[in-house]
């Protein structure tokens, strides 16, 4: 949920905070682009963050020696979302930043720093890496210059999904590995399992955990429910692809039924009754017991979880992604192909002293061998050349261990950079992203995985979807991507929308069934009160603007 405001004496001691954390600290003057025995220091902040990176891994240290470059790495203290304002506010910016949604406030107080000029002047990996996608990086068509560089792959395919529907593996097996594509199949498997096994491993089973205390609303609660619609992920807005007309999801009928459909979950007691009060600890410790057998989550936020359970040896209690919509009719949107989207990046702050230095550091960033170090890590530690080829060393490692990534620098420094995607290869046919094949990404699941699979005659998880190809590319990428100018009605009407709905959602789940028409309809009058049409009608525009940005109106 978003925070609402802030006092003034905490407004300027985070200021002081934010000013200590985005100071330069340069150790080095030289910005030529040679190679240098000298280290410059480059502040960075990142929103996707919940926790400083001392950038002293081994990956890192690899960076540093051949850039000659060393980050300093800051994050939102305590997730808090007033940090980017807060920099706005003070004037005082990281040599690069990533704003994540707040990327328009920046362009709007004119902090962030045009790129234009240096990637025509020297930024050959960056053509090389997005070619005639670079008009994917363009701001708007009322301001077409290029503040950032992606943080999507350019070139992408389907190996994995995330965010959908998962049971535990066990579920599958003991009941015989059905069927499950609709919410009612999904239910009824939770309720034949925990009639079969009331208990796991001492422990009350749990049907269904969320987590709805705090920002995670949103992937627990909120996407959750347009996945089961059938739509692709367009964050809060339900949008159409051939005309961009766009609507609150919180207003459509298909949300309107999942919602339903979890309020009688919630009544039953198959929904873990913590589930929008417990905090993220709390959680990631239900799920690594083994005894909540499914979550509605993003694979990212459950994966100390399930390298936990891995860890002790608990295989059969982690996680099957399932393609669950509503019923029949709908088709899950897991496997969706949005095409380039990178309208979230990172950006050169305008007051930085080291613009050129910064700039050469991400055009390395975009290189192959950035590329093949930030996702393989360092050969004879990390992999091996066997045949010409690599070969990951370490994979067990790296589902077992928690902190592999931020250990081992492994995978930690590919988002928010530019990235090439694991689509792609190198230029010796290898896949860039050590798991990108579908031989190596089924070397990376468990014999577990690999027996349920069998059983649904699939050698990936993938496989249980649709094709990507039956699903179409998206013209439009994904809206909750598009930036929203800061000055906008829409901007603060949905910031309102937003708060209002994830608390009376929250509400109507946990309430009695009999009274869920009725707090439905309360929520509609409401946000027709909040002006949401008028919220529509900006975003249907701007969505509009983008297809016509990028040619495809």
């Amino acid at each position: 949920m978003k925070k609402k405001s802030v006092m003034m004496a905490g407004l300027l001691m985070a200021t002081m905070v934010l000013g200590t954390a985005c100071g330069s600290g340069n150790e080095s003057s030289d910005s030529s682009g040679e190679k240098s025995d000298e280290v410059t220091t480059l502040s960075f902040f990142s929103a996707d963050l919940t926790e400083d990176d001392p950038f002293d891994n081994p990956v890192a240290k690899e960076i540093t020696k051949r850039t000659g470059v060393k980050l300093e790495i800051s994050h939102p203290v305590g997730g808090d979302e007033q940090a980017v304002p807060l920099m706005i506010a003070s004037g005082d910016y990281p040599d690069m930043i990533f704003a994540k949604g707040d990327i328009g406030k920046m362009i709007d107080a004119e902090a962030l720093e045009p790129l234009d000029d240096m990637i025509e002047e020297k930024g050959d990996n960056i053509k090389k890496l997005y070619g005639d996608q670079l008009v994917r990086l363009k701001n708007s068509n009322e301001d077409p210059q290029i503040y950032h560089l992606g943080t999507a792959g350019v070139k992408t395919k389907a190996l994995a999904t995330s965010g959908t529907f998962s049971l535990q593996l066990d579920v599958l097996k003991e009941l015989g590995y059905p069927e499950i594509n609709t919410l009612d199949e999904f239910e009824q498997a939770l309720k034949d399992y925990m009639e079969k096994y009331p208990e796991i491993d001492g422990k009350k089973t749990v049907g269904m955990s969320l987590l709805g205390s705090d920002w995670r609303w949103l992937i627990t609660v909120g996407n959750p429910a347009g996945f089961a619609a059938g739509y692709q992920d367009d964050g809060q807005w339900v949008v159409d692809d051939k005309t961009g007309e766009a609507v609150y999801k919180f207003q459509d009928e298909k949300i309107k039924e999942y919602f339903k459909w979890l309020n009688k979950m919630y009544d039953e007691g198959l929904i873990d009754p913590e589930s929008f009060t417990q905090k993220y600890d709390t959680y990631i410790s239900k799920l690594s017991a083994g005894n909540v057998l499914a979550v509605a989550d993003q694979d990212w936020d459950i994966s100390s979880a399930v390298a936990a359970l891995k860890a002790d040896g608990k295989n059969w209690r982690t996680y099957a992604p399932l393609p669950v919509t509503l019923s029949n009719q709908e088709k899950s949107m897991s496997t969706k192909d949005y095409g380039f989207t990178g309208t979230t990046g990172i950006s050169i702050s305008a007051t930085s002293e080291h613009k050129e230095k910064a700039f050469e550091f991400l055009d390395w960033m975009a290189s192959e061998e950035a590329q093949i170090l930030c996702n393989w890590g360092i050969e004879g530690e990390n992999y091996e050349i066997k045949d010409g080829k690599r070969v990951a060393t370490d994979l067990e490692e790296a589902s077992t261990d928690s902190k592999y990534s931020s250990r081992t620098g492994v995978g930690a420094y590919v988002w928010p950079f530019p990235q090439w995607g694991n689509g792609a290869e190198d230029s010796t046919g290898q896949p860039i992203v050590r798991t990108a094949t579908v031989d190596l990404t089924r070397e990376n699941y468990t014999d577990e995985e690999k027996e349920v699979l069998k059983n649904y005659d699939a050698d990936l998880w993938t496989d249980l979807f649709p094709d990507p190809e039956e699903l179409g590319q998206a013209p439009h990428g994904r809206a909750y991507e598009i930036s929203i100018p800061a000055s906008s009605d829409l901007s603060v009407i949905q910031q309102r929308a937003d708060d209002y709905t994830t608390q009376a959602i929250t509400d109507i789940i946990i309430s009695s069934p009999d009274d869920f028409e009725s707090k439905w309809s309360a929520m509609q009058d409401k946000l027709e009160d909040l002006n949401i049409e008028s919220a529509n009608k900006e975003m249907t525009e701007l969505v509009q603007g983008r297809l016509e940005l990028w040619g495809e109106k």
